[in-house]
């Protein structure tokens, strides 16, 4: 990504008050989307899918003490570009005074489906830019992690949710300890169908003790992710996940009917994301349509290869 820097000065001319000059800059920032294949929260073992939806960040430093943050042109809470900001500034050992940060995202927000992990790697990656630094993947991921927990939107720093919105593919973390234990590439081309239902959940207020008494399940799902068997894995989780938060588990039922290779909750809900081959797309899709609400389709991200220190 290219870096851009705009010079604003002082409007006295050099005299008898001398001159002064301040430096802005600009950077960009993408990542992708994800889905869940193990929530993380019971057992702070996680797993998660990258999709091909999508969150850029533009980013420009200020004079301003305050950090200024719109989502699709509206104005929006800052708490996590503050956090992003803070924690990069620390990591860099750089002082920022303010910045504007513009993001757009076709991600629906606050329904399980990473918007704001996706949001969080994006604007690390524009600040990154703007200040022409660069960052190994695992130490960018583990700084993302430690912003998500400082701002509230996440309970255990969503590692493995980040992860796959950076890097695609699968990945599978140990979120308290910041590890990425394994990331696999997606050979097979495919699909994320997914259906969004009415409603909203906030991480803020959920609460996790809802999730203790199927810890142990979500436990044996994560091992079937490390042994490759992660659309297994996926199944059980979502179902598991929506039976514990009292949500249905007819929209995944029907969804593995129409032949995908798994199909659950996704995150804490509502969002029900179903994996599929190309030609099952729209079966699984017509599956979905009998309820009400959303159904967004995205191609999975299958993944690049990085060097990743799991340690």
């Amino acid at each position: 990504m290219a870096r851009h820097r705009r010079r604003h000065k002082n409007h006295e001319e050099s005299g008898s008050q001398g001159s002064s000059e301040e430096e802005k800059l600009k950077g960009r920032g993408r990542a992708g989307g994800a889905v869940s294949i193990v929530n993380a929260i019971s057992t702070g073992f996680g797993a998660a899918l990258g999709i091909n939806l999508q969150t850029e960040a533009e980013l420009e430093t200020t004079d301003k003490p305050q950090i200024k943050l719109s989502i699709n042109g509206e104005d929006a809470d800052p708490s996590l570009a503050k956090a992003v900001i803070k924690v990069f500034s620390q990591a860099l050992g750089v002082e920022v005074k303010g910045a504007e940060i513009r993001t757009y995202s076709n991600i629906p927000v606050a329904v399980g489906l990473k918007s704001s992990s996706s949001a969080a790697v994006a604007i690390a990656n524009a600040f990154l830019d703007a200040l022409g630094k660069k960052m190994a993947a695992d130490e960018l991921l583990r700084n993302v992690a430690e912003a998500s927990i400082l701002s509230g939107t996440s309970i255990t720093g969503a590692l493995d949710d980040a992860a796959a919105c950076m890097l695609g593919g699968i990945v599978a973390t140990d979120n308290h300890g910041r590890k990425i234990l394994k990331h696999i590439l997606v050979e097979e081309k495919l699909y994320a169908v997914i259906y969004v239902p009415p409603g909203k959940t906030y991480t803020a207020s959920f609460r996790k003790e809802l999730l203790t008494p199927i810890r142990n399940i979500a436990a044996a799902a994560f091992t079937l992710t490390l042994e490759g068997k992660h659309w297994e894995a996926m199944t059980i989780n979502g179902l598991a996940h929506s039976a514990a938060l009292g949500l249905p588990i007819e929209p995944a039922m029907n969804a593995l009917r129409a032949g995908a290779y798994a199909a659950g909750l996704s995150g804490t809900g509502p969002a029900v994301a179903a994996i599929v081959a190309e030609e099952r797309v729209d079966e699984v899709a017509d599956a979905f349509s009998a309820y009400e609400g959303e159904i967004v389709k995205a191609s999975v991200n299958r993944g690049r290869m990085v060097d990743i220190c799991p340690c």
